[in-house]
C-alpha cells in the first residue's frame, strides 16, 4: 500500500525551499558588471593626466594631499631623497597590497591607481554599495610610486642603476628595503605587482598584441602550485574572463620561470598570493590611455573577487589555458617587396621597430629595420603588401628654411606627395613633429636597407608614389592619417 502524499507535505517542502532561496539571496554580494566597471572609470578618471610620461613632482599631490578616506604616510625616501608614500583604505579582514612603478618608466598602472583612488573617494552614486562592501571586507595598502628617481629620469632602474625588481634579496637599494618592510609590517594575503612590458609581445602565435599580460609568479624553481599561488591563479582567471569581454584575445600569460631575486616571486614565496599585471601594446594607443582603462577594470574586478571570494570557483585549467606570450610584433611589416643587389632580384619582407630616446627633457622616436627576410611568423601593428611596388629614393627640397616653424604639417604632406622626403633648415629646435625628414648641414638623405638602419624611402607602383617610409613611420600618401610624429632634427 502506497503512503499518501498530502498537500500539507508539499507546502512544507516548498516553504523550506523558499527559506533556503531567501537565505541565499541575503548572502549574495554586490558585483559590478564589466559595463559598470567601465562607467566607473569614465566617471572617476583622473583628468589631469593624459600622457604616460610625468615626473614625481607632477603627480605626488595626487598621493600625499588626499584627505579623509585614506591613511597616507611617508614610509621613507629614495636614493635622491624623494618621498615614498603608502596609502591605506578599508577596515576589512582581508589585506591586499598593490605597488606600482618600481621601474621608473612603467607608469600605466600608476595612472590607473589615481583613477581608482578617485573611485574610492566618490560617494552618493550607484557605486556606493560596492565601496562599502569593499571597505568592510578588505584593508588595502597602496604604494603607487616605488621608484621616484627612475620615474624622474624615465628609466627602468633607480638612481644607483639597480633594477629594483632584482633586489628583493640583497636589498642594496633603500626603495627595495621599503617595499620589503611594507610587506612584512602589513602581511597582505594578496599582492598586485604592477608593470609595463614591451609593446612587441603577442598573445601566443597570433597577430594580436598582448595588451595585458598576467602571471601568478612561481615561488620555487619547480614552479609548484601551493594554496598561496593557487589563489593568485584563480583571481587571474576571473580577471581574464572580464578582460575578454573588452579586449578579446589580447590577454597573454608571462613566463613563470622562477627568478629568485624578483619581488613578485619572493612575495609569493613569503606567503602573499601575488598577481603580476603587465601593460603591453594596443593599436593607436601610444600614451597607453586605453590600457590604463583596462588596468582600472582589472584591479577593481580583482578586488571585488577577493572581497566576495568568487575567485574560489575558478579552475587552474582555465589559468593554464591563457596563451603564453610570444615576441612576434613589429611596428611596421612590409611584405613581398622585391629588392635587387647586383644581378640578384629577390622577394623579401622588412620589419621595422621604433624606439624612444630622451633628449633635453623630452624624447624623440627612431625607427630601424629589425629584420629582413621571411617574416611570415611576425606581425605588424601596420602591415603593407608591397607586391608590385618598387623603392624610389626621395628628394631634398631645394629651398632652405630658417627653421621647422616655417613648415606646417599639411605643407610637409604636400612635399611628400611631390617626391620630397626631406627639407633643410638653417637653425631651430632639435625636435619636431613634421611627417618629413628635417636636415641641418646635410645634403643627403641617410637611408640603407640593412638591419639596424633607419628606413627612409618611397614605395611606388607603376611609376606613381604610393607610400613614404620616414624614420620608420609608414605614410599612405593617398590617405595620410593623423599620426603623432616625434622626430629629431638630423
Amino acid at each position: 500500500m502506497k503512503t499518501p502524499f498530502y498537500p500539507s507535505v508539499i507546502l512544507t517542502i516548498l516553504s523550506f525551499l523558499l527559506i533556503l532561496t531567501s537565505c541565499k539571496q541575503e548572502e549574495s554580494f554586490p558585483e559590478l558588471s564589466t559595463t559598470q566597471l567601465s562607467e566607473a572609470y569614465e566617471k572617476y578618471k583622473e583628468k589631469s593626466i593624459s600622457q604616460r610620461r610625468f615626473k614625481h613632482s607632477d603627480v605626488i599631490h595626487l598621493v600625499k594631499d588626499r584627505k579623509g578616506e585614506f591613511q597616507t604616510e611617508e614610509i621613507g625616501k629614495s636614493v635622491e631623497g624623494r618621498s615614498i608614500y603608502q596609502m591605506t583604505w578599508g577596515d576589512g579582514p582581508i589585506k591586499v597590497m598593490l605597488w606600482s612603478q618600481m621601474h621608473g618608466n612603467e607608469s600605466t598602472a600608476t595612472m590607473a591607481l589615481f583613477d581608482l583612488f578617485n573611485f574610492i573617494e566618490g560617494n552618493e552614486d550607484d557605486f556606493d554599495q560596492m565601496r562599502e562592501f569593499l571597505k568592510s571586507q578588505l584593508t588595502i595598502r597602496f604604494i603607487p610610486i616605488v621608484n621616484p628617481d627612475g620615474m624622474n629620469r624615465w628609466i627602468r632602474r633607480n638612481a644607483l642603476d639597480i633594477d629594483l625588481n632584482r633586489d628583493a634579496i640583497r636589498l642594496a637599494s633603500p626603495e627595495a628595503v621599503l617595499l620589503k618592510n611594507a610587506r612584512e609590517s602589513f602581511s597582505p594575503e594578496f599582492g598586485f605587482n604592477l608593470h609595463d612590458q614591451s609593446t612587441f609581445y603577442t598573445v601566443g602565435d597570433t597577430e594580436k598584441p598582448a595588451t595585458i599580460s598576467v602571471l601568478a609568479p612561481a615561488y620555487n624553481y619547480e614552479t609548484e602550485v601551493n594554496d598561496i599561488r593557487k589563489r593568485a591563479m584563480q583571481v587571474i582567471v576571473g580577471m581574464n574572463e572580464m578582460l575578454q569581454e573588452v579586449v578579446p584575445g589580447q590577454v597573454g600569460k608571462y613566463d613563470d620561470a622562477f627568478e629568485p631575486r624578483a619581488f613578485g616571486d619572493n612575495f609569493q614565496k613569503w606567503g602573499t598570493s601575488t598577481i603580476l599585471i603587465e601593460s603591453g601594446g594596443y593599436y593607436k594607443d601610444p600614451e597607453k590611455q586605453e590600457i590604463r582603462r583596462l588596468n582600472f577594470l582589472a584591479m577593481l574586478n580583482s578586488l571585488q573577487q577577493i572581497a566576495n571570494k568568487s575567485y574560489e570557483k575558478h579552475s587552474l585549467d582555465a589559468y593554464y589555458s591563457i596563451p603564453d606570450n610570444s615576441f612576434r610584433l613589429m611596428d611596421v611589416v612590409i611584405r613581398n617587396l622585391k629588392l635587387t643587389k647586383g644581378v640578384y632580384e629577390y622577394p623579401t619582407d622588412i620589419g621595422i621597430r621604433r624606439k624612444e630616446t630622451d633628449l633635453a627633457g623630452s624624447f624623440f622616436v627612431t625607427g630601424a629595420i629589425e629584420d629582413i627576410g621571411d617574416l611570415s611568423i611576425f606581425y605588424g601593428y601596420e602591415e603593407l603588401d608591397a607586391e608590385g611596388m618598387e623603392i624610389v629614393e626621395g628628394l631634398i627640397y631645394e629651398e632652405t628654411f630658417e627653421s621647422v616653424d616655417e613648415v606646417s604639417v599639411e605643407e610637409a604632406f604636400d612635399l611628400l606627395k611631390k617626391g620630397y622626403l626631406a627639407i633643410q633648415v638653417k637653425e631651430g629646435m632639435g625636435l619636431h613633429r613634421l611627417p618629413i625628414m628635417v636636415l641641418k648641414n646635410q645634403n643627403r638623405i641617410p637611408s640603407m636597407i640593412n638591419t639596424g638602419k633607419v628606413p627612409n624611402f618611397f614605395l611606388a607602383k607603376n611609376g606613381e608614389l604610393k607610400y613614404a617610409l620616414v624614420n620608420g613611420y609608414l605614410i599612405d600618401l593617398e590617405n595620410p592619417k593623423d599620426m603623432d610624429f616625434k622626430q629629431r632634427l638630423m
